[in-house]
């Protein structure tokens, strides 16, 4: 039974997430999602998808990363027609 790092309960059902060679146990994604997720640069809200990195900030979405001052972003991109 594992203990989680961030809350401190103890799960039968808890996992260990390896990041940047450093192994971290945890109880559910909630707590997981807090101890490691980036947060965006502009609002501060933990970015759970890919996010966007400009100008070495990351940012949740193209309008955060406008917001911020950095152009040419966009959260759709253009699809891509193939053959």
């Amino acid at each position: 039974m594992g203990r989680c790092e961030v809350c401190g309960n103890e799960y039968d059902k808890s996992f260990s997430v390896v990041c940047d060679d450093r192994t971290h146990e945890f109880d559910s994604f909630e707590c997981a999602i807090h101890a490691l997720a980036p947060a965006c640069s502009q609002c501060g809200c933990k970015i759970i998808g890919h996010g966007m990195e400009q100008e070495g900030r990351m940012f949740c979405c193209a309008a955060c990363a406008r917001q911020a001052g950095i152009l040419g972003v966009a959260d759709r991109a253009e699809p891509v027609v193939i053959g």
